[in-house]
């Protein structure tokens, strides 16, 4: 993966440093109005940033559970969009789950679920990813700000996946 200079697209994992820029990408392709709504925090997390240079384009978080992590802040700025930067963060985390020995991930998406059944996710019931990471960040949020019910979840088995190689 490139720019238009044929210059490699890097992806990093995100240093507590990096994580203006974390909130930053969020904001900047509309996941959130503004960092006073972030529920994204560093803290029991990792994120991968992709970057173009010196220019951050695609973010990428997992907040981590007991065997399982909940797949966050998928964002890939639009004119990078379609061009396998949002495919290589994913890999990037889902490998990293996997060598973590999650034996699952989840995310919530009401929009994107066509991108994620790529990778082999499975609509599941949003009761079953709050009971498996009740301590995620954004389930905390979803459940106090009271938006958690009108989601849709998923789960990435990975004892059975092969998503890791998509």
């Amino acid at each position: 993966m490139t720019n238009a200079e044929g210059t490699a697209i890097k992806i990093k994992p995100a240093t507590d440093h990096d994580f203006g820029v974390v909130q930053d990408l969020i904001v900047a392709v509309g996941l959130a109005p503004s960092k006073a709504n972030l529920s994204a925090t560093p803290d029991n997390s990792t994120y991968w940033i992709a970057w173009d240079g010196s220019k951050p384009i695609g973010v990428l978080g997992l907040e981590h559970g007991d065997g399982a992590s909940l797949l966050r802040s998928a964002a890939v700025l639009p004119e990078w969009r379609g061009r396998g930067v949002g495919r290589a963060l994913a890999r990037s985390a889902l490998t990293y789950a996997s060598l973590r020995g999650d034996r699952a991930v989840y995310l919530f998406s009401s929009g994107a679920g066509g991108y994620w059944r790529k990778f082999d996710f499975r609509q599941v019931p949003v009761a079953e990813l709050a009971a498996i990471l009740p301590n995620a960040p954004q389930v905390v949020s979803g459940v106090t700000r009271g938006w958690i019910d009108a989601e849709v979840a998923w789960r990435l088995s990975l004892a059975t996946s092969e998503a890791v190689a998509c």
